[in-house]
């Protein structure tokens, strides 16, 4: 018997927006500031506190705190930069757009991060070690500067491994934390300088506020740094290269002043207050969101588990923020291809997504990095078996008990 469709359509990852919300950026609008102003300041100190962080830059996008970081590490031509295909081309993005090169390396298919060890085999085997004691790679005679590994979906990625890397290696590190906002690492928050070991090298982490994010302001996001002095760095960048990088909404104030000095080429990232009373309102639910998230994980995760071995279920750990519920699927067990189950889902009103096409199945990468599809075997393998299923607390309870029984029935249908 055919499954039939769910009464109405189950969003893949809707915003949960109340009166709170709402009455934070009427007060907002109220009170006149629309761009970069007090309430930027007290969001930053507040998500600093919650992450354990000294300090913190609200910024634009999470592409923009990555664009940042690396400009704060004086990245450049001559340069490249480690990183996992699997992901969103932001993650690449920021590297290019500093005149540098993204090496790709494969991931680990049980948690889609970037592989400690087959980094330190591109590191060994592909590199060779440079007077600065950096590696550069043999084919480029780029020299490697950094690795930016990605939390994919909220899973931690292995920091203790890559932080071994980074020190040995003396590269610095950019965390893509896009996802990772609540998840932990060793009992300690994604972002807190605590998972630094000492006298490393430097450390970044970048998380996303966009819209279908685990906290959502619409846009935005958000840099920490190891060093105050980079976190500073950045905050100029961020705000055209002004010395004082405050005064550019500070100017209005009482005791605002119309002087300021461009020290240097920077960009226009700010964040704004409207978004930070945004943000400050789903700061307060954000231990709620991530409890929510893991009971509607745990739903998939119980409902799926009788099909056994027709699906790869995400792995299922306290560290997680779950902020993706990435099903695979067992292809040679079903009578159907990802895209098509895809399609069937979307047929039962069941909204889904793909994270992500490998970075460099995109034809700009494709073009400029030169990867053949075949080259990064575990990325590609991932992408052709992954569903991301919706897990946003803005979807009751009883939507996803009602779309997992039906994910279920289809895939049970579709045994071999």
């Amino acid at each position: 018997m055919a499954v039939k469709p769910l009464a109405t359509f189950t969003p893949f990852a809707p915003p949960l927006i109340d009166e709170r919300e709402i009455e934070a950026v009427a007060s907002a609008l109220q009170s006149g500031w629309l761009t970069r102003g007090p309430r930027c300041e007290l969001f930053e100190a507040e998500i600093a506190e919650y992450l354990g962080a000294a300090g913190a830059l609200a910024v634009s996008s999470c592409t923009a705190a990555l664009h940042l970081a690396h400009l704060t590490l004086n990245l450049g031509p001559g340069q490249g930069v480690i990183t996992s295909p699997l992901t969103f081309v932001s993650t690449a993005h920021a590297i290019v757009y500093c005149g540098a090169r993204p090496f790709l390396v494969d991931i680990d298919p049980t948690t889609g991060n970037l592989d400690p060890n087959l980094v330190r085999k591109f590191l060994t085997e592909e590199c060779r070690l440079g007077g600065s004691g950096q590696p550069i790679h043999k084919e480029t005679s780029l020299t490697i500067t950094a690795i930016s590994p990605v939390h994919y979906g909220g899973w931690p990625a292995d920091l203790e491994a890559f932080w071994r890397l980074a020190q040995e290696f003396n590269l610095a590190l950019v965390e893509d934390a896009a996802h990772a906002l609540g998840t932990t690492y060793n009992h300690q928050l994604i972002g807190n300088p605590s998972l630094r070991p000492n006298d490393a090298p430097p450390g970044l982490v970048c998380f996303s506020f966009y819209a279908t994010k685990n906290l959502a302001t619409g846009e935005g996001g958000l840099l920490v740094a190891s060093d105050p002095e980079l976190l500073e760095r950045a905050r100029i960048l961020s705000a055209y290269g002004i010395s004082d990088a405050r005064k550019i909404w500070g100017r209005y104030a009482p005791q605002g002043t119309w002087v300021y000095d461009v020290a240097e080429l920077g960009h226009k990232y700010n964040f704004t207050d409207i978004q930070a009373a945004l943000g400050l309102a789903q700061l307060e639910k954000l231990p709620q969101f991530l409890a929510d998230r893991r009971e509607r994980a745990q739903i998939w995760l119980e409902t799926l588990a009788p099909l056994g071995d027709l699906v790869i279920l995400p792995k299922d750990t306290p560290e997680t923020a779950w902020h993706l519920f990435p099903l695979r699927l067992n292809l040679l067990r079903l009578k159907a291809n990802r895209d098509q189950i895809f399609q069937s889902l979307r047929d039962l009103n069941i909204g889904a997504s793909v994270m992500f096409i490998p970075l460099h199945a995109h034809s700009y990468y494709r073009q400029i990095l030169g990867y053949p599809w075949g080259a990064l075997p575990l990325a590609e393998n991932f992408f052709a078996e992954e569903i991301s299923l919706p897990i946003s607390p803005a979807v009751s309870l009883s939507q996803i008990e009602a779309a997992a029984t039906a994910t279920k029935a289809l895939l049970a249908e579709l045994a071999l």
